[in-house]
């Protein structure tokens, strides 16, 4: 019998995501690909440092650990690295005991067309060309920022932040606001206070994220939070939202404008995501952080 996917919460993440390879790919791009495999093989058997999603796939791996012959999470290697030059990936792999067994290796092809065929929930990367494809497709996605090292979480707990509006909701009530100001995106949000938002690209990823917690129990460890510049009286609609779509946010943050850097360290944010780099750059000095594209760009980097 095939191995079914449906039932489990799948995140694909790419090497980058998962493991430090600045050294690595700074040496792709200035001195291209036979250096880079070279220097891969030269040092296959050096152990990768954690990335800034290392955390959060750690974390999530934990999950299985309550009921080993029925996972809850599938965790997939998906890297455009070649089969010659992955066999480092892997080594670092099974010395941080990761549970990772299936891999998409694309020798530098998209990674896009693979996604969907895995059932993926979420897809990690540092490449922002792949990260657009899939959420073009309409999965959730996100450009990790690889700047910077964190540590690992320490309480057992897996936190996830999420922006509203174009992340867990569409970009609907983000273009009133770019076009017409912040007064015209209020009264629309006081007008349609009881009319739900339609889901954004991580909408279905939050679902899921509820059915886990629902299969692992009360004692699950994923803590989520909405962390958002709405303030009243654009916070009723977000609320009415949620409860249309069944599902539970651990915390909420409606922050008229301050600041969310400190607001995620503060909760301890695994992974935030976050439409604009306004937010997702300053973000990552303290949490790992990834930007969600707009679907089809049409917004841009920055809204």
């Amino acid at each position: 019998m095939a191995y079914a996917l449906e039932d489990k919460m799948v995140i694909g993440v790419s090497s980058r995501a998962l493991f430090d390879l600045t050294r690595e790919n700074e040496i792709f791009e200035k001195e291209g690909l036979d250096a880079y495999q070279s220097y891969q093989f030269e040092h296959e058997k050096d152990i990768l440092e954690p990335g800034p999603g290392f955390s959060l796939i750690k974390s999530l791996l934990s999950l299985n650990d309550k009921d080993p012959d029925n996972p809850l999470v599938e965790v997939i290697i998906m890297s455009r690295n070649s089969t010659n030059t992955s066999l480092r990936v892997f080594n670092s792999i099974k010395h941080y005991g990761l549970k990772i067994t299936r891999a998409v290796l694309a020798s530098g092809s998209s990674l896009s067309p693979y996604l969907k065929a895995f059932k993926t929930d979420l897809f990690l990367s540092a490449y922002e060309d792949d990260v657009q494809n899939a959420i073009n497709s309409g999965i959730a996605a996100g450009m990790i920022i690889t700047d910077h090292s964190y540590p690992g979480a320490t309480d057992g707990s897996i936190r996830i932040a999420f922006d509203g509006d174009a992340v867990l909701f569409d970009d609907s009530s983000e273009i009133i606001y770019q076009e017409k100001g912040l007064k015209a995106f209020e009264e629309n949000e006081e007008i349609n206070a009881d009319n739900p938002l339609d889901e954004g690209p991580f909408a279905n990823f939050l679902k899921k994220l509820t059915q886990i917690r629902n299969k692992y129990g009360e004692e699950c460890p994923i803590r989520t939070a909405l962390v958002t510049a709405r303030s009243a009286p654009a916070h009723e609609r977000v609320i009415k939202t949620l409860r249309s779509w069944n599902v539970r946010l651990d915390e909420a943050f409606f922050l008229g404008g301050v600041e969310k850097k400190e607001i995620l360290k503060a909760f301890g944010a695994q992974i935030f995501f976050d439409d604009q780099s306004v937010h997702t750059d300053p973000a990552s000095e303290e949490v790992p952080s990834a930007r969600v594209p707009y679907k089809g760009g049409k917004l841009g980097a920055d809204g």
